[in-house]
């Protein structure tokens, strides 16, 4: 059952549905929960107090609190058995404040409201094991009042850092390395960056692992292009992870919410890692976007696919294409697959992601999706198919429009953000579709977000 203050909380996200039926007034929040800009429309710099990306919290620069960073815990508190240690500071996420059924019913009965108007919804996919699910983990860098340093996300709606040695949604391998970091500082005589003075060098660390492949690719956020002692530092790090497949270090000098910057070096390894997804291998680099729960992306992708019903004779669309993964998957069941992208970074992984897999009849493109599809349009092109992908402010009245012109069969909408989805269901509908099902799958268990696949189809005059 779910209780009275979640009905609260699903009630205001319901709210929201009022503005977000505006595209003057698009929701605020990036699904590709990238913080590096890497796809050019999903930049999550935004005036806002707070940006939650699916498990962590990063705060633009809009004033630090004045207190310091914090170095408390909740140990010795009453805490439900198995309770994080941290909840009541961190607010990145409600883990275990109740049950996982409960978790999943709450996420069911949001996506229900908004959508069952138009189409079934049918039951939501959730893990089987909801933890330790992310394979993409950062943490910022500060210092507490006695000047030891100290690693760790954003205290809720502060800009104090709530110091983490093990998050029970990251992944296990990157919290250890991340702490075997923070204590090569000292011996180093590195100091962490402060956002107030600009003095000091490691701002953040990011880590990515591969799931299949074991990979695992550590990017070094730094304050300054100079980085004393880099050489030994990476050996030390390495002696004592031996498992670290690659080591970047990005060079973020400005004062910006953005995470990494634009200059990059690759001080150890490949400067990438690659994973397998959906049988199909994809490069992953600091800046790709890629999603963060493999398992539940796999059932994702799946089940967006499965949607689609492909016979291998149809011409399929995917807008927002990223570095080419819904694409790349859907082409073994396709004739032909087109990617269309904004961000040139994202093109030229997917190009290599293509080569990589020696996948033949996918072609990308450089170019706002919307814009594409109305120059398919008027060059009387067809496609049969298009999946659509946008981030958490959903799409737009151009990008739909243009949609509508081309007029495709069947359209696999993925959404990460329920109250946009319903908006852009609901314009689609006017413009001649039909919603078919709706399925929500729990991308990111103990958070706020969902993801739904809604399958649309054109309906006949």
């Amino acid at each position: 059952m779910v209780r009275k203050n979640e009905n609260k909380e699903i009630n205001k996200i319901k709210d929201k549905v009022k503005s977000a039926g505006s595209y003057k007034e698009k929701a605020i929040g990036d699904k590709k929960e990238n913080s590096t800009g890497n796809k050019a429309k999903h930049n999550i710099e935004h005036k806002t107090g707070k940006i939650n990306i699916a498990g962590n919290n990063i705060r633009p620069n809009t004033g630090k609190d004045t207190g310091k960073s914090r170095d408390k815990s909740n140990k010795g508190r009453n805490q439900p058995e198995g309770a994080c240690p941290y909840r009541r500071d961190c607010g990145s996420c409600r883990i275990y404040e109740k049950s996982y059924k409960e978790h999943l019913a709450e996420k069911q009965k949001l996506v229900k409201d908004l959508l069952a108007q138009y189409c079934p919804v049918e039951p939501i996919v959730g893990m089987e094991d909801p933890t330790h699910y992310r394979n993409k983990v950062h943490v910022v860098f500060d210092r507490d009042r006695r000047g030891n340093a100290i690693s760790g996300v954003y205290e809720e709606g502060t800009h104090r850092v709530v110091p983490i040695d093990s998050c029970m949604i990251h992944n296990s391998k990157a919290d250890e390395i991340i702490v075997s970091i923070r204590g090569l500082l000292k011996s180093f005589k590195i100091k962490t960056y402060d956002e107030d003075t600009g003095y000091g060098l490691l701002r953040h660390v990011l880590i990515r692992t591969g799931y299949h492949s074991k990979e695992i690719m550590v990017v070094l956020v730094i304050g300054s292009p100079i980085f004393p002692s880099k050489n030994n530092f990476v050996k030390a790090i390495r002696q004592l992870h031996p498992e670290i497949s690659t080591i970047v270090v990005n060079v973020n000098n400005k004062n910006t919410s953005m995470i990494l910057g634009d200059k990059e070096q690759v001080i150890y390894g490949r400067g990438f890692i690659e994973d397998t997804l959906c049988e199909k291998v994809f490069r992953i680099s600091p800046k790709s976007f890629y999603q963060v729960n493999p398992t539940q992306t796999e059932k994702l992708y799946r089940l967006a696919i499965d949607m689609a019903k492909l016979t291998g004779k149809e011409t399929v669309l995917d807008a927002y294409c990223g570095i080419g993964t819904i694409g790349l998957i859907a082409s073994d069941k396709a004739a032909k697959v087109i990617g269309v992208e904004l961000n040139k970074d994202a093109v030229a992984d997917a190009k290599v992601n293509a080569k990589r897999n020696e996948t033949s009849n996918i072609q990308f493109y450089l170019k706002d999706a919307g814009e594409f599809m109305a120059q398919l349009a008027q060059q009387k092109e067809t496609v049969d198919i298009v999946f659509m992908d946008p981030p958490r402010a959903g799409s737009d009245e151009k990008f739909l429009d243009s949609l509508a012109i081309l007029k495709p069969k069947k359209v696999v909408y993925i959404s990460c953000n329920p109250v946009t989805l319903q908006r852009d269901v609901e314009y689609l509908t006017k413009k001649g579709y039909k919603a078919e099902k709706a399925v929500p799958v729990d991308m990111f268990p103990w958070t706020g977000h969902v993801e739904t696949v809604v399958l649309m189809s054109r309906m006949q005059k």
